[in-house]
C-alpha cells in the first residue's frame, strides 16, 4: 500500500453512493479500531522494564488503512507504562519524511518505527538511523537494504493474491463453472506490491486452469475504484468473479456495480475493512469474501520495538533476540467466519 496513491481518497467527485459508503468504511478513533495486545502475568516480557522512547513516522492518515496503522501504534504504545511514543509528522512526500527522520535521529530515540512513503526512497533514512546506533523497525513498505532495518514487519502481498485466487477457484469449481470470466481491479500497477498481489492471484487461478479475462488498475481510492470498475463492467458484459485488491477502493467498485445493476458474479475484496466485513456478514451484495492485510501489524511493530529497545527476545522463541523479518499471513474472511474477524476491521 502506498500513500502516494492514497492521498486523494476523499478528493474528487465520486458518485453520491460511493460517498455514502465511504462514511461507513473508516474510523480515525483509536478507541474503536485499534488492536492491542495486553501483557499477561505468565509472560516475562509483560512486566514494566527499562524505559523505551519509540520514534514513530507514518504518512498522513487520509485513508482508512493508514489511519488504522497510526491508531494501532498509538494505542499499543499507551498499553505499556515503559514506552514513550514520539510521533513525527511524515510530511507531504518522501523528501519531507527523510528530513523528519533526520531530525528524529538527532533526538536519539531508543528505537524508530517507520512506515515510509516508499521503501526505496526512504532506504537512506533507515541506513542513517541504523548507522547512528538507533534500531529501525521497517513497517509494511520494505527497505531494499538489509542494513537499513533491525526488523522488517509487513503483510504478505503475494499471499493476498494467492488467497483470493484460491477462494475464487474453489467457488467456481464448486459451481461447476469450467470456463469462467474473471475480472481484476488492482491498485497502482507500477508498484511492486500490486505486482506481487496480481502474481499470486494469477498463480492460484492457474492451478484450476483459470485466468483473468480483463484487468483495470485503480489507485487505492474510492474515485479510482469506481472508474476502474465502470470500465471493467463495460468490457465484460458477463462475469463470474472479480477480485478487487483493496477494500477502500472497493467502496467505489461497489458503487459502480450497483449503478450498473450487475449481480451475476461474486467479488472478493482485499485488506479487511470493517465495511467490507459487515457487508460480507450481511450477505446483501456481490462482495462475498475479503483477504486480510491487517493494520494490526503496527501494534506488533510497537511491541517488538519495545523488546528490541530493552534487549529482549520474544518469550515463546528460544532465540534471545527478536527475529530480523516477520511476514503476516493473509487470511480469507467469509460469511462463515466474519463474526470472528469483526473486531479486526478498520
Amino acid at each position: 500500500m502506498t500513500v502516494l496513491s492514497r492521498r486523494n481518497l476523499l478528493r474528487g467527485g465520486a458518485a453520491v453512493s460511493a460517498g455514502a459508503l465511504l462514511t461507513a468504511c473508516t474510523s480515525n478513533d483509536p478507541q474503536n479500531t485499534a488492536q492491542v495486545k495486553a501483557g499477561t502475568s505468565d509472560n516475562p516480557n509483560a512486566a514494566a522494564g527499562q524505559k523505551v522512547v519509540i520514534g514513530f513516522s507514518a504518512p498522513a492518515a487520509d485513508h482508512g488503512w493508514i489511519a488504522a496503522i497510526t491508531n494501532n501504534a498509538k494505542a499499543q504504545a499507551a498499553a505499556y507504562p515503559d514506552v514513550e511514543l514520539k510521533l513525527v509528522e511524515a510530511g507531504a512526500d518522501a523528501a519531507a519524511q527523510r528530513a523528519a527522520i533526520s531530525t528524529l535521529v538527532a533526538q536519539k530515540p531508543t528505537v524508530i518505527v517507520m512506515l515510509p512513503y516508499d521503501g526505496k526512497e526512504l532506504d537512506a533514512a533507515g541506513l542513517q538511523a541504523m548507522q547512528a546506533g538507533i534500531p529501525v523497525v521497517n513497517l509494511d513498505r520494505a527497505f531494499p537494504s538489509r542494513g537499513a532495518f533491525r526488523l522488517q514487519i509487513k503483510g504478505d502481498n503475494y499471499g493476498m493474491g494467492l488467497a483470493a485466487g484460491t477462494y475464487v477457484g474453489d467457488q467456481l469449481k464448486a459451481k461447476g463453472v469450467s470456463s469462467p470470466i474473471i475480472g481484476e481491479i488492482p491498485g497502482i500497477d507500477s508498484l511492486e506490491l500490486t505486482q506481487e498481489r496480481s502474481q499470486g492471484f494469477k498463480d492460484a487461478l492457474n492451478r484450476y486452469g483459470f485466468k483473468v479475462a480483463n484487468r483495470r488498475p485503480a489507485e487505492f481510492t474510492a474515485d479510482s475504484g469506481q472508474a476502474a470498475a465502470t470500465a471493467l463492467l463495460q468490457a465484460l458484459p458477463k462475469m463470474d468473479a472479480m477480485w478487487n485488491h483493496d477494500d477502500d477502493q472497493g467502496i467505489g467498485v461497489l458503487a459502480a456495480i450497483k449503478q450498473a445493476n450487475r449481480s451475476e458474479f461474486f467479488m472478493v475484496g482485499g485488506a479487511g475493512s470493517k465495511a467490507a466485513i459487515d457487508a460480507i456478514s450481511a450477505g446483501n451484495s456481490v462482495l462475498k469474501a475479503t483477504v486480510t492485510y491487517s493494520p494490526s501489524m503496527a501494534s506488533s511493530a510497537i511491541s517488538l520495538a519495545r523488546l528490541i529497545g530493552q534487549g529482549k527476545g520474544m518469550s515463546d522463541l528460544v532465540e534471545l533476540q527478536v527475529p530480523k523479518e516477520i511476514t503476516l499471513a493473509s487470511e480469507t474472511i467469509t460469511k462463515d467466519n466474519a463474526a470472528k474477524y469483526a473486531k479486526t476491521g478498520f
